[in-house]
Order: C-alpha cells, then sequence, then structure tokens
C-alpha cells in the first residue's frame, strides 16, 4: 500500500456539453512503466512542449476519447479486456472520481464516439 501512495497522482477536470461533471484522480505506475507513466503526466502539466504543426502537446482542452498519435493517447476500461493483453500497457488506475468515469461510459456509442462532447476542461500533476 505505501507504494501505491508514492505514485505521482494526475488529474482530469471533465465538462460534458460544457457543463462541469467533476474530476478523475489516477495513480500512475511509475515504478513499473516510468516512460509510460512519465509520458502521461508530462501530457497532462504540458511539459511536452508543442508538436511540429504548432499544437500543444497536452491533454487540456481536448476531447476526451480522441485518438491521436501513437503513444498520445489511453483509455479507461470499465471491465476486464482480455483482448488487450499483450497489445496495450496498464500505466496507472483510477483512485477518485469514478462517479465521473461512469458519466463518461453513459455518453459511448456503438462506434465508440462519444453521443455528445465530453471534454478534458483541465488537467495536471497533483503534489
Amino acid at each position: 500500500m505505501a507504494t501505491v501512495n508514492r505514485r505521482p497522482r494526475v488529474f482530469f477536470d471533465i465538462t460534458i456539453n460544457d457543463a462541469p461533471v467533476g474530476r478523475i484522480v489516477m495513480a500512475l505506475y511509475s515504478d513499473v512503466l516510468p516512460k509510460t507513466a512519465g509520458n502521461c503526466r508530462a501530457l497532462c502539466t504540458g511539459e511536452r512542449g508543442v508538436e511540429r504543426s504548432g499544437k500543444p502537446l497536452h491533454y487540456k482542452g481536448t476531447r476526451f476519447l480522441r485518438v491521436g498519435d501513437p503513444g498520445l493517447h489511453f483509455f479507461i476500461c470499465m471491465e476486464k479486456a482480455p483482448w488487450l493483453d499483450g497489445e496495450q500497457v496498464v500505466f496507472g488506475r483510477v483512485v477518485a472520481g469514478m462517479t465521473v468515469v461512469k458519466a463518461i461510459d453513459l455518453m459511448g456509442s456503438m462506434s465508440g464516439d462519444t453521443k455528445t462532447e465530453v471534454l478534458i476542461a483541465d488537467c495536471g500533476h497533483l503534489s
């Protein structure tokens, strides 16, 4: 349990149709996957700068289910997903805000797009 408490935490403040829904807090497994966890943390803080196109390398202000360049996207699984074994890595877990995650899940569709705009209004690293 002590390791979990020392892991870096990041947050996502979520809006649905411009209405604040709440905050998701994730603990990152930096002790197991330092590069992947560090990449996620950097994308939350904006410290990676900008892409060649000038677009910020930052999650803030992006659609929650946006698919971007490899290494820039992530997803939260709502149930076990054995088909992802060997394809994706688990680099963190939600430690607060599961009601927000469930609200986002309700906005999903069979196509994978959201029924309405789900936005990461703000994000960052928690001390």
